[in-house]
């Protein structure tokens, strides 16, 4: 696959194959490719938990925001939801913020997950306070984003933009999840040399 099908194909997933487990070993790994990223200063201030445990997803799944957009939808139903989760920490004892890092590593990890067949989502919608309560985290570490991880059960398609500019996406009568994207001519503002 080339870099780009990779960027093509990394789209948020919100429902996944629950009869196909993510393993934990894969997580892990992904995790650990992420020693090699860029870090704003070095400071290497982002710390993992993952989980493919069944019970702890179990857990994991209610306290999570999942697709604003589509206000009447309340996430994945039972068979559909993801079964591994990568919880995304701030280290407070390296640094105050995560700068750059997490967008980074949000990006790396999701590209990875692709890369080995599986989908995610990036979700920064959680319940913090009950999500640290769950893994006991000590007040040094900052919840900043939870990916949620399965093998995707639903068609993602790419669409231009709408002629109102609309960004929403949504879901169709045949369950395909629709996404508009702006085009090359409007996010790219400058070329030089011009042809």
């Amino acid at each position: 696959m080339t870099f780009r099908e990779l960027m093509e194909r990394n789209r948020s997933r919100r429902k996944f194959d629950e009869s196909k487990p993510v393993s934990a070993e894969d997580l892990t790994e992904l995790v650990d490719m992420l020693r090699f990223m860029p870090s704003g200063r070095n400071l290497q201030p982002l710390k993992y938990i993952v989980t493919a445990d069944p019970a702890q997803c179990a857990e994991i799944f209610p306290l999570l925001g999942w697709a604003g957009y589509l206000a009447d939808w309340k996430g994945p139903a039972e068979g559909e939801r993801p079964t591994g989760y990568i919880v995304m920490l701030l280290d407070k004892e390296l640094a105050d913020t995560p700068h750059c890092d997490h967008g980074i590593a949000c990006q790396s990890l999701m590209l990875g997950a692709v890369d080995k067949g599986y989908g995610g989502c990036i979700i920064a919608t959680v319940n913090r306070k009950k999500l640290a309560a769950l893994f006991d985290l000590p007040d040094r570490f900052e919840i900043l984003m939870v990916l949620a991880l399965g093998v995707p059960a639903q068609e993602v398609v790419l669409e231009s933009l709408p002629s109102d500019g609309s960004i929403k996406y949504w879901t169709g009568e045949d369950g395909k999840h629709h996404v508009p994207k702006r085009g090359l001519d409007e996010i790219l503002v400058g070329r030089f040399p011009e042809d």
